[in-house]
């Protein structure tokens, strides 16, 4: 099993339970707010290509908390395989983090999975494909513009 470090923009590193842990506590400081847990995976080609996979936890109105994974390849990927490959991480954490919810009482939260598609650009054939994957597994799927978690929170940490 490959281990995944996460980073807080505020703690540093840190490992996938201490993410689930603190993301635990940041919902039992509101527990009566609503929350959006959301994945979203980013990539940037240069001499290496970097992924980047964020887990937010927004609570509806009032903020939000995030924590990052960034991994490097030097393998040249097509667009298409970079997308699927982006999918494919986002899914492997939210069924991680779907695990670990349902182990500790709260599979009442619905995952999100941000794709870094739409409508325009060169990505817009993928959109069906993509989305059968993510609904497929379970999972809700937003695209651009509605995928922030990909196009904007993971994004940042690709550069």
């Amino acid at each position: 099993m490959i281990v995944i470090t996460f980073t807080s923009p505020s703690k540093g590193r840190l490992s996938f339970d201490e993410v689930f842990k603190d993301m635990m506590s940041y919902i039992q400081e509101e527990p009566e707010a609503s929350y959006k847990l959301i994945i979203g995976t980013d990539s940037q080609l240069r001499e290496e290509t970097a992924f980047v996979t964020a887990i937010i936890v927004h609570r509806q109105g009032k903020g939000a908390r995030y924590y990052y994974s960034r991994e490097h390849e030097r393998i040249n990927r097509s667009l298409r395989q970079r997308i699927f490959y982006e999918t494919s991480r986002s899914l492997g954490v939210a069924s991680k983090l779907a695990e670990k919810l349902a182990e500790n009482g709260h599979s009442d939260f619905d995952i999100e999975i941000h794709l870094d598609v739409g409508p325009n650009g060169p990505t817009k054939e993928l959109i069906r494909e993509l989305i059968g994957m993510v609904v497929g597994s379970g999972f809700d799927a937003r695209i651009k513009p509605h995928s922030y978690g990909a196009s904007k929170v993971a994004d940042k940490y690709t550069k």
